[in-house]
Parts: structure tokens; sequence; C-alpha cells
């Protein structure tokens, strides 16, 4: 019996010894991991890197993470145009399958799912806020943009006619999708200003607009957009999304 309690406890302190160095690798892998991704996108600040499964050291071993998870509060996307880019807020993304090199300066996952937003606000730098004349005497403008309900947009079109702001902002409901790698806003119906006599196309080059999101980290792509309570929410998705190297 003595043997036996003797034997246990060697076996719970190795295993103990081994829970412990396997948690200090995942966090040391974790951090390296970070790093390369901070400067591969020119990040900045470290994102959150995440190593999912236990034990960590037979991935390792194999050559292959099961799954892991990257975190970045702030990202600048670039848009197609010049240098301009727009504010990607609390990209998550679950990367599944990565290999990796021994020296962790390369890692590509076979998948990739996530998550994002895009504030209201950033978004509205697209629509055309300038006045913009749509008939004779009359010019609009998009002044704001918020949560119409029912995973739509609520555009706010300033006009003004013969001089004279039209008191309140005209409202519609827009539709948002995405097409490729843009973000696509469609108004459902077109505003009224007062009753002047608007073409549809003339309404539409001022409710209507797109946003073209590109050059997100590791090569990962949109998916589906939906309006939500303060932004639009984002769902991106890829294959063979390096990670670094």
């Amino acid at each position: 019996m003595r043997a036996l309690r003797i034997l246990l406890i060697v076996v719970v302190i190795l295993g103990g010894l081994f829970v412990l160095a396997d948690r200090l690798a995942v966090g040391f892998a974790e951090d390296e991991a970070a790093g390369k991704l901070q400067a591969n996108e020119n990040l900045a600040a470290a994102p959150d890197v995440s190593i999912k499964g236990f034990p960590f050291l037979t991935q390792v071993a194999s050559g292959t993470l099961d799954d892991v998870e990257v975190g970045i509060k702030d990202y600048e996307a670039t848009t197609g145009t010049d240098s301009k880019t727009i504010r990607i807020d609390d990209l998550t993304a679950n990367m599944k399958g990565v290999e990796f090199s021994g020296d962790y300066s390369s890692a590509t996952a076979a998948t990739a799912t996530g998550t994002a937003s895009i504030t209201y606000a950033e978004l509205l730098k697209t629509a055309k806020s300038e006045p913009t004349q749509v008939a004779p005497g009359v010019t609009a403008s998009v002044i704001g943009l918020s949560d119409g309900g029912n995973g739509k947009i609520k555009v706010a079109v300033e006009a003004t006619i013969l001089g004279k702001k039209v008191p309140e902002p005209v409202y519609v409901l827009s539709s948002v999708t995405t097409q490729g790698d843009t973000v696509k806003v469609h108004a459902d119906t077109l505003p009224n200003f007062g009753g002047a006599d608007i073409a549809e196309n003339r309404a539409r080059a001022i409710t209507d607009f797109e946003q073209k999101i590109d050059g997100l980290p590791g090569g990962i792509q949109l998916d589906q957009v939906q309006a939500a309570k303060n932004g639009v929410e984002i769902a991106v998705k890829g294959s063979n999304v390096r990670l670094a190297g």
C-alpha cells in the first residue's frame, strides 16, 4: 500500500508538472503568434491570440493546432480608394487546422470564420454627405445612419428646396448586403422631398451607397452583413488564412 501511495503521488506530481509545462508552452506560443500577426498586419497593438485544446504539446508535435482564436479590437481595413481606410471593430476569427513552423515564423489556417462590426458613424463617411443637386432647385445629402429595426438601416436625408432647408430630415429604410468585398446600402423606398419631382436615379445617387472593404487580416473575406443597434455586424470567412509569415 505504501508503494502504491508513493506511485500515485509521483503520478500526480508528474501530471502537474506536465500541465504546468503545457500551459507555459501555450502562453509562449500565443505571445509569439500575437507578435508575428501584429508585425504582419502593422497593428497598433498586439491582438489577442488564444490557442484552444489540451494538451498543447501534443498539437505542437503534430505540427497542427486544432483551434486558434484571434481578436483584434480595432483594424483599419483598406477600401481600394487611395489611402482611405475604414475602421473595423471587434474582429474575432476562429481558425481551424493551423499549420505552423517550428519557430512560429509562419502559420496558416485551413479555414476561418468570424465576426466584426462597423459603427454607423464610420459607415456614414461613405455616404454622400455633401449637398448634391437632385432636381432643379433641390439639393440633398445623407446626415445620419441608425438602426431601423428588422435588419434595416434608417437613413436620414436632409434636403434644401429653393434655398430653404426642409425643417425635418426625410427618413428611408435601407437594406444592407454584401457583394464580394463590398458592403451595399440600398433604399427600400425613395424619399419624398416636399413633393418635388425627382427621378429615381437622382434620388438613389443620394440614398444608395457602397463601401469596398479589402485587406482584412490574413486574407479573410466578407461573408454576410446585417444592420444592428450600434452599427453593421459582419460575418467573415476564409480558407488558407495566414496568421504569420
